[in-house]
C-alpha cells in the first residue's frame, strides 16, 4: 500500500480531485419497498387518491361558497341586478356622456328608465282595472263553457266538475282565512326586503355606471403586480359575456313579448298587456319561462274564449319556441354566449333546485361567464390583443381594443370620470 493509502490495483487520484459517483441501483418495478410489509403502493391508486382529496377540497369550497351567498342573499342579488342595470345603461350614458358632463348623463340616464318602468307599470294596473268587470263576467262564462266541454268527448267528466271544484276553492279559502292573512302579512315582509334590495342594487349601479373604471382599477392594485394581467384579462372576459348576455336575452324576451302580443290581440284574448308582460318576464329563464307563460295565457284564452283559442295559443308556444330557438338567440346571443342548449338545461335545473326562481334566471349567466373566464385564461390573451387600461367594473370591456368589436358587445370609449 502506496504513502497515500491507494491499493496495488488503484491509482492515487489527482489531488483536488473528486471520485466519480456511483448511481444507485433502482429497485425493479416488482421489487420490495422500504416498507414493513415490503409493499407498494401502486401509481395508479396514488394518482385517484391525489385527484380525489383535491376534488373534495375543491367540492368543500364550492360548497362554502354557495352557503355564503345563501346567507347573503339579498345583498348579492341586489349587486347582481345592479349589474343588469349597468349593462343595459351604460351605452346610452356613454353616448350622453359625449354632449353632457358624465353625472347628468348618468342621471338623465337613470330617470328615462325609471320613467319607462314605471309608465308600463301603471299601464298595466291600468288595463287589469278598466278590464276586471268585464273578464270577471267572461271567466264566469267561461268556467260554465269548459265544464260543458268536460262533460263531452273524450273526457266525459261529471257535470259541474269545474263548478265543485271553484266551491270547494271558496271553502278552503274560508276556513283558512287566518292562515291566508298571516301568510300575507309574511308577505309583505318579503315585499319590503324586495324594496331595500332594489334600492341597494340602484344605488350600487349608479356608482358602477359613472365610476367604475376607477373602483377597477383600485381593485386591481390591491393584487400582486404579476396577478394583475391575468385578473384584467378575465375581468374583460367576464363582463363582455355578462354584458352580452343580458342584453341579447333582453331583447329576445322583449321580441317574444311583441310577438305574443300582437298573436293574442288578433285572437281576442283579453289582458294582453299584463300578459306581455308576464311573457318578458317568464322569457328570463331559458327554455322552461316562455312556455310557462303561454301556457298562463292559453288559461285565460280557454276562459274567455273556449277551446279552439286555447289551443291556438298552445300551437303558439311551439311556434314562439322555434321562433326564439333558431332565429333570436342565435342572432343575438351567438356572438357573445356559446353553450350547448344541454349544459343550459342543467344549469337552469340545478340553478333552481340550489335557489328557485332566481337559481333559475342567474345560473345561464353565472356558467357563461365561468366558462368565458376559463377560455380565456387558457388562452392567455392570445396574440394581437393590446393592454388597454384596467376596464370599468361597470364596463369591463374597457377601450375598443378591438376594430372587429362585434355588433352586440360594443361599447362607447371609456371616460376619465
Amino acid at each position: 500500500m502506496g504513502d497515500n493509502g491507494a491499493g496495488p490495483d488503484r491509482r492515487p487520484a489527482p489531488l483536488g480531485s473528486r471520485r466519480p459517483r456511483v448511481p444507485a441501483r433502482r429497485s425493479r418495478p416488482g421489487a420490495a419497498g422500504p416498507g414493513p410489509s415490503g409493499d407498494r403502493v401502486p401509481s395508479g391508486l396514488r394518482t385517484t387518491a391525489g385527484y380525489t382529496w383535491r376534488l373534495a377540497l375543491l367540492g368543500l369550497a364550492a360548497y362554502l361558497v354557495v352557503y355564503v351567498l345563501a346567507r347573503l342573499q339579498l345583498p348579492v342579488i341586489a349587486v347582481f341586478v345592479a349589474l343588469v342595470i349597468t349593462s343595459v345603461l351604460r351605452p346610452p350614458v356613454d353616448l350622453l356622456a359625449r354632449v353632457t358632463p358624465r353625472p347628468l348623463a348618468v342621471l338623465l340616464s337613470f330617470l328615462c328608465a325609471l320613467a319607462l318602468v314605471g309608465g308600463v307599470l301603471t299601464l298595466v294596473g291600468t288595463t287589469v282595472a278598466d278590464e276586471w268587470a268585464r273578464l270577471g263576467n267572461e271567466l264566469r262564462g267561461g268556467l260554465s263553457r269548459i265544464d260543458h266541454w268536460l262533460t263531452g268527448t273524450p273526457f266525459h267528466l261529471r257535470p259541474g266538475t269545474v263548478t265543485d271544484l271553484r266551491s270547494k276553492i271558496g271553502d278552503f279559502i274560508s276556513a283558512h282565512r287566518s292562515t291566508l292573512l298571516n301568510t300575507a302579512l309574511s308577505g309583505a315582509g318579503r315585499v319590503v326586503e324586495l324594496v331595500t334590495g332594489l334600492a341597494l342594487a340602484v344605488f350600487c349601479s349608479v356608482f358602477f355606471v359613472h365610476s367604475g373604471d376607477r373602483m377597477w382599477s383600485w381593485a386591481q392594485e390591491q393584487l400582486p403586480a404579476r396577478s394583475r394581467s391575468a385578473w384584467d384579462r378575465a375581468g374583460r372576459a367576464a363582463w363582455r359575456t355578462f354584458a352580452g348576455y343580458t342584453r341579447g336575452v333582453l331583447i329576445v324576451a322583449a321580441s317574444n313579448a311583441v310577438l305574443v302580443g300582437i298573436a293574442l290581440a288578433i285572437l281576442g284574448v283579453p289582458l294582453v298587456l299584463p300578459l306581455m308582460v308576464l311573457e318578458f318576464a317568464a322569457t328570463l329563464v331559458p327554455l322552461i319561462g316562455s312556455p310557462i307563460a303561454l301556457a298562463i295565457a292559453a288559461v285565460v284564452a280557454l276562459a274567455a274564449r273556449g277551446p279552439l283559442i286555447a289551443l291556438l295559443v298552445l300551437a303558439l308556444i311551439v311556434v314562439i319556441g322555434q321562433i326564439e330557438g333558431h332565429l333570436l338567440h342565435p342572432l343575438v346571443l351567438s356572438w357573445s354566449v356559446r353553450i350547448h342548449p344541454v349544459v343550459i338545461a342543467v344549469s337552469v335545473a340545478g340553478g333552481a333546485v340550489l335557489a328557485g326562481v332566481l337559481g333559475a334566471v342567474v345560473a345561464v349567466p353565472v356558467v357563461a361567464v365561468g366558462w368565458a373566464v376559463l377560455t380565456e385564461l387558457r388562452s392567455r390573451g392570445g396574440p394581437g390583443r393590446s393592454p388597454a387600461q384596467p376596464p370599468a367594473a361597470g364596463d369591463l370591456s374597457g377601450h375598443r381594443e378591438d376594430e372587429g368589436r362585434r355588433p352586440d358587445q360594443g361599447e362607447a370609449d371609456q371616460h376619465g370620470g
